[in-house]
């Protein structure tokens, strides 16, 4: 099955973020697709008191959507033992196909890697029989080679101590050549075979599917010799026993290995520098997957589908590498580019929750209970409580009906959801100015504006010379040119305006209010989208150049 598709919002999530995509991605399950829900941030307290009441699960957390090893990596990937031959290697590479395979021990740890050229490379230097010593040979692994059946001898797993030798001469000749601990080819000759038992061969491979007398294998036993009966003939034999050779002794051990998690971007730079066609993945000290290089050329992009936002400078990082399939969204245009036409549900309404809670009746999909109540509570944040001047007839007609779905008495939940939002007292300076933070291109810079919703605003005040030094900090770090804070009072339908930067005029020009201490005290002002960014853009035209 494919990758699902991520409904996400806007970094730093406020309610209608979290809600939307919950909302919409049941919308979407209910049509037959795919989807999942998905955030790009921490759930503040607001989200956190609705998603609680409703007993819902929060969603997916997405940092970004950069393309990581995971994404493109092979599961279902072959590996072989570091005891196992060249001969099952080299059958493993014929069925799959595959160029180079993992090297991996019993429990799955990396032991290294081999591929077609460390054969190839072995069998253009076998000028003659190999020394099965040097390499490590035992010999279970020369029956697996040459498809034997052993018919006498002891333990197969112990390793080959002598040379292996040919009795093709004749016998007078061949007992000069065999010395003890040997490992003989030998035909259907039983004067031949005896003679090399009583040289003190340690394995006789009887070929071409010849038989054995009783009385040979009797002598075997009493001189406690393998006997091996082969079907092939001797050549072929002995073209193959240079293939019981392990594959530890081919395979590389300095190669280079990536984790599920790490960024495809950063493999292509390990892997421009080598020459493998695939790399294995390895968790916890075991592989888990195998990389191939052709993979990271056009590596598949995540889906998304983009809720309460369609600025870039919004969305989660790495958007410009996925590929967005929707926009469902209340706010102005902000510039995001896609390759190709995409579908869009834009509308000048107060709450994102609002759009998605109408496609759902205008499909008609049925909202359980939990599904309604969270989008009510997103229209509920976003308008607050149609207090903002973003909200709309249809937003009061839309919440009227979810409260109708759910029950619930809309002033009395919507000031429980506005209360469970007000943060004074409740998050540190960090979390005050990362909550609900949206970044805005202004004129030649970018401002980040934050908002904080609360029922006294004095609290928060009285931490202005903290709440400013956190604005540097976080505008040194980002590169923003100015940092404000909405502080907005929801009793007095007020907005403090605490900012940082040197573009104070900019604010002066904007908004005629009282100013006092690095505060402006801006009464009515309740929505950031409609009465804050809006004069600013206007005000910085009118700036000099």
């Amino acid at each position: 099955m494919g990758k699902p598709v991520y409904i996400i919002g806007h970094r730093n999530p406020d309610t209608d973020s979290i809600c939307s995509a919950i909302g919409y991605a049941h919308l979407k399950r209910a049509m037959g697709e795919d989807v999942v829900a998905a955030r790009a941030g921490k759930i503040n307290p607001e989200t956190k008191f609705v998603l609680d009441y409703f007993r819902m699960t929060p969603p997916t957390l997405i940092n970004d959507l950069f393309p990581r090893v995971k994404d493109v990596m092979r599961r279902d990937f072959v590996a072989i033992h570091p005891t196992d031959t060249l001969q099952e290697l080299g059958q493993k590479l014929k069925e799959t196909g595959v160029k180079s395979v993992p090297v991996v021990n019993e429990d799955r740890t990396l032991a290294g890697i081999v591929t077609v050229g460390d054969l190839a490379e072995r069998y253009i230097n076998e000028l003659e029989m190999q020394d099965l010593r040097e390499a490590g040979v035992n010999y279970a692994g020369i029956c697996r080679s040459i498809n034997g059946n052993v018919i006498c001898g002891g333990d197969l797993e112990v390793p080959v101590t002598g040379t292996v030798k040919i009795a093709a001469a004749h016998v007078d000749t061949m007992v000069k050549m065999i010395s003890a601990g040997d490992i003989v080819l030998v035909g259907n000759r039983e004067n031949a075979q005896q003679a090399c038992l009583d040289c003190g061969a340690a394995c006789l491979i009887i070929t071409g599917g010849a038989d054995v007398s009783p009385a040979l294998l009797d002598a075997a036993r009493e001189k406690n010799a393998r006997i091996i009966l082969a079907d092939y003939d001797t050549y072929t034999c002995a073209r193959l026993i240079n293939q019981s050779i392990p594959v530890r002794n081919v395979m590389k051990t300095q190669l280079a290995a990536f984790k599920p998690d790490e960024l495809v971007v950063d493999c292509k730079r390990t892997i421009s520098g080598s020459s493998y066609r695939n790399y294995p993945v390895v968790e916890n000290g075991r592989v888990v997957g195998l990389l191939n290089r052709d993979q990271l050329i056009v590596p598949e992009r995540e889906k998304v589908i983009l809720v309460d936002h369609n600025e870039r400078s919004q969305a989660v990082e790495g958007i410009e590498e996925a590929q967005i399939l929707e926009i469902i969204d209340h706010h102005r245009l902000g510039g995001l580019q896609t390759g190709e036409p995409i579908f869009i549900r834009h509308e000048p309404v107060g709450s994102t929750a609002t759009i998605v809670a109408n496609m759902h009746w205008h499909r008609g999909v049925d909202l359980p209970k939990s599904i309604a109540g969270i989008l009510l509570a997103a229209i509920i944040s976003d308008t607050i409580l149609f207090k903002s001047p973003t909200a709309t007839s249809m937003d009061r007609e839309t919440a009227n009906k979810l409260s109708a779905i759910t029950g619930l008495d809309l002033q009395v939940f919507g000031m429980n959801v506005l209360q469970a939002g007000s943060v004074a007292g409740k998050l540190s300076v960090g979390e005050m100015l990362s909550n609900d933070l949206k970044e805005f291109e202004i004129g030649d810079m970018v401002v980040a504006i934050a908002q904080i919703s609360v029922m006294d605003a004095a609290p928060v005040l009285a931490m202005k010379a903290e709440i400013q030094s956190g604005m540097d900090k976080l505008a040194r770090q980002e590169n923003y040119g100015m940092a404000l804070l909405m502080v907005t009072d929801i009793l007095k339908e007020a907005t403090h305006l605490i900012y940082w930067g040197e573009s104070v005029s900019l604010l002066r020009q904007a908004f005629d209010a009282n100013e006092a201490n690095g505060v402006f005290f801006l009464p009515g002002v309740m929505s950031r989208k409609k009465q804050v960014v809006p004069p600013m853009i206007e005000a910085s035209k009118r700036q000099p150049g």
